[in-house]
C-alpha cells in the first residue's frame, strides 16, 4: 500500500504545499519499520527525507531536545520542572477545548505549529530572567501566521459577568474590575475545578512579574528622584480604593454575595495579583465585531515584548477567505523572519521604561520610546499671587493666560515627556503662551496667536531656557549622579548582591539621567544655534520649576497618569 500512499501525496502537491503533509508520512514511517529497506536514489527513504527537509528538517521531539541542551526548559534540563507539566496541560486544554493546532508535526489540514513554549527566557543585554516566552520551532517568514486562538477561550468582561452573575457585575462595569474578579474566582475559589485551570497554571505569581506597584518601600527607595515613584504611589492608592469601593464595606460584593465572593479568597493580596496579571498580560483587541475589548488571551500572552517589533495581536472573524462561520478568533502574524530557536516578540505598544516598570515589572536597555516626564509648573502672577509672595510683581496678562488655559483644558502645572534628543512641541507651545509679555502681544488677544510658531526671539529664548531649567531641576531630584550609578553597575560582584528589583531600579534611574543629559545638550545646542544666549529682556517668568507659590494650585495628574487614564484603567486620577 505504500506506493499508493506516496502517489496520493505527490498528486496533492499541485494544490497544497508539501509542508502540510509531513506528519502523516512521519507517523507512517514510525508504524512501518520496513520503510527504511526501500533504499536507493529515488526510493521512499529519500522521498521522506525530502519532505522532512521541506518542513525544516525537524522530527518530533527534536526541538525539545535542543531546548533542553540550551537550558530553555529550566534547571536539570527540565527534569522535575513543574512549569513543563503546566505548559503541557495548557497545550492539551487549548487543543481539546478550542481545537487549537499546536503540534510540531503537520496533518492533512494544518501546517506544523511554528512556536514552542520556553520556560526560561533571558534578556540578551542585562542577562536577567524574563520568564516564559515563545520560540521559533522552525524558520519563520515575514507574514507567516503564528497563532489562532478562539475568542471564546478568552477571559473578558462578558465571561466575567457570565461566571459571577450580571446582578453582581452589572452592565457598564469597568473591564479591568470585572476581569479581576473572574481571575480571583477561577484561580482561588474554583481552583482545579475551574474550566480555566490549565490557563491559571501558567499564569505567574506576583513576585515573578514584580511591577513597581507591588514593590516594598526599601526597593522603591532605589528609584528616588524618578517620576515613576509618584505614579507608583498613586496606583497603589487607586487599587486600594477600587478594592474598597467594589468589594469591601457593607455595600460591597463580599457582603452582598458571600457565596460568590468569599472573603477568604477575595482579599486585597489576590486583588493585587489579578491586576498584576491584567496590567502585564491583557490585550486590547481592536477589530472585534462589537468593537474594542480587553481580553486575557491564553497562550498568546506568553509572548514577550520588544520595542522594535511591529507585530500586534488582534481579532478577526473565523473561517477561510470564502466561508466565515460568524465566530471570532485571535490572530498574530510575523512582522519579520525568525531563525529556528529565536525568541518571537510582539509589541505591547510605544511605552517608556517608566510605564514598563510600573505595569510590567521590567525596563529595556534599548528603548526608542523611553522618556522622562519633566514638570513645568506655571505661576501666572495675578494680583493675588503677587500680593501673597514678597518680591513677585504682577503680570498684566496673568488672568488672560489663566482663562486661556481653562479654555484649552490645561493645568497650571503640567508634565511633559522628554526623549533622548527631543521634547514635545506641546511643551514649547505651552511655555510660549506663559512667557508672553504685553510687548509680544502688540495689542492682540492671546487666542489670535499660533503658539506652534516662534512668537519672538526674546520669547523663544525664555521658553528654551525655562525647559533647560526644568530638566536641570529634574536631574537634581536624584540623590545619586549618573556616574555613581555607573560605578554600582560596573562592580559586578556587588551589583549581583542587590535584589532583582534593586538592580532594575539602578539601571532605570541611570538611563533616566542619561536621557535628561542628552535632552539638556540638545536644548543648549539649539539655544546657541539660534543665537538666543542673551538675557537682556525681562520676561513673564512663568516657570516655577515644580515649586508652588502661595495662591497657586497644584496639578491633578502626571503625564504617566494621563497615559494610564487613556488605557481605560479603573482609577480616579485625583489624589
Amino acid at each position: 500500500m505504500l506506493p499508493i500512499l506516496l502517489l496520493q501525496i505527490c498528486s496533492s502537491f499541485a494544490f497544497s504545499p508539501p509542508v502540510k503533509h509531513v506528519s502523516h508520512i512521519q507517523q507512517h514511517t514510525q508504524q512501518n519499520t520496513q520503510l527504511s529497506m526501500a533504499g536507493g536514489e529515488g526510493g521512499e527513504t529519500e522521498w521522506v527525507k525530502a519532505l522532512e527537509d521541506a518542513a525544516g528538517g525537524t522530527t518530533p521531539g527534536k526541538f525539545e531536545e535542543e531546548m533542553k541542551m540550551k537550558g530553555l526548559l529550566g534547571p536539570n534540563k527540565g527534569a522535575g520542572n513543574p512549569k513543563l507539566s503546566a505548559n503541557s496541560r495548557l497545550i492539551q486544554w487549548l487543543e481539546n477545548e478550542g481545537q487549537v493546532y499546536l503540534s510540531e508535526s503537520s496533518t492533512w489540514g494544518e501546517a506544523p505549529h511554528p512556536l514552542a513554549i520556553s520556560t526560561e527566557t533571558v534578556d540578551e543585554i542585562t542577562n536577567e530572567s524574563s520568564g516564559r516566552g515563545l520560540l521559533a520551532r522552525r524558520s519563520i517568514n515575514d507574514g507567516d501566521e503564528l497563532l489562532k486562538i478562539p475568542y471564546d477561550l478568552c477571559i473578558t468582561r462578558k465571561s466575567a459577568r457570565k461566571a459571577l452573575g450580571k446582578d453582581a457585575l452589572q452592565d457598564g462595569i469597568n473591564e479591568y474590575l470585572a476581569m479581576a474578579c473572574q481571575l480571583i474566582h477561577e484561580k482561588y475559589v474554583l481552583g482545579d475545578k475551574s474550566f480555566y485551570d490549565p490557563y491559571m497554571g501558567v499564569l505567574p505569581e506576583e513576585s515573578e512579574v514584580n511591577p513597581t506597584f507591588t514593590w516594598p518601600d526599601e526597593d522603591l527607595a532605589f528609584l528616588e528622584g524618578s517620576p515613576v515613584v509618584a505614579a507608583t504611589r498613586s496606583l497603589q492608592m487607586k487599587l486600594q480604593r477600587e478594592y474598597d469601593d467594589l468589594l469591601g464595606g457593607d455595600d460591597g460584593l463580599i457582603a452582598k454575595f458571600p457565596d460568590r465572593f468569599p472573603a477568604e479568597h477575595f482579599t486585597f493580596e489576590n486583588w493585587r495579583w489579578a491586576f498584576t496579571m491584567l496590567f502585564s498580560r491583557a490585550i486590547r483587541l481592536r477589530n472585534l465585531q462589537v468593537g474594542e475589548r480587553l481580553a486575557m488571551v491564553p497562550y498568546a500572552d506568553l509572548i514577550n515584548h520588544s520595542a522594535f517589533s511591529q507585530a500586534f495581536i488582534d481579532a478577526r472573524e473565523s473561517g477561510d477567505w470564502l466561508f466565515k462561520n460568524g465566530e471570532e478568533e485571535i490572530i498574530l502574524y510575523a512582522d519579520r523572519g525568525y531563525r529556528q530557536m529565536e525568541q518571537v516578540y510582539i509589541s505591547y505598544g510605544q511605552k517608556s521604561n517608566a510605564e514598563l516598570l510600573l505595569l510590567y515589572g521590567f525596563a529595556l536597555e534599548r528603548n526608542p520610546y523611553n522618556s522622562v516626564d519633566v514638570t513645568v509648573s506655571i505661576s501666572p502672577r495675578t494680583a493675588e499671587v503677587a500680593a501673597a509672595n514678597e518680591g513677585v510683581e504682577e503680570d498684566p496678562l496673568a488672568q488672560e493666560k489663566l482663562d486661556f488655559l481653562t479654555q484649552v483644558g490645561r493645568e497650571q502645572t503640567v508634565d511633559f515627556p522628554c526623549y533622548a534628543d527631543r521634547y514635545p512641541v506641546e511643551m514649547l507651545e505651552y511655555l510660549r503662551l506663559m512667557m508672553m509679555t504685553p510687548e509680544d502681544t502688540r495689542g492682540k488677544a492671546l487666542e489670535e496667536f499660533d503658539f506652534s510658531r516662534t512668537i519672538s526671539s526674546a520669547n523663544e529664548a525664555a521658553v528654551l531656557k525655562s525647559v533647560v531649567a526644568a530638566v536641570k531641576y529634574q536631574l537634581a531630584l536624584f540623590p545619586q549622579t549618573e556616574e555613581d550609578d555607573a560605578n554600582v553597575i560596573k562592580d559586578k560582584g556587588m551589583f549581583r548582591l542587590l535584589s532583582y528589583n534593586q538592580r532594575m531600579a539602578v539601571r532605570h534611574r541611570r538611563n533616566e539621567k542619561r536621557l535628561l543629559k542628552r535632552t539638556l545638550a540638545a536644548l543648549e545646542k539649539q539655544i546657541r544655534n539660534k543665537g538666543l544666549e542673551g538675557g537682556e529682556l525681562e520676561r513673564a517668568e512663568g516657570s516655577t520649576l515644580g515649586k508652588v507659590l502661595k495662591g497657586e494650585t497644584r496639578k491633578q495628574k502626571s503625564a504617566l497618569e494621563d497615559k494610564l487614564e487613556k488605557m481605560g484603567l479603573p482609577v480616579d486620577i485625583r489624589n
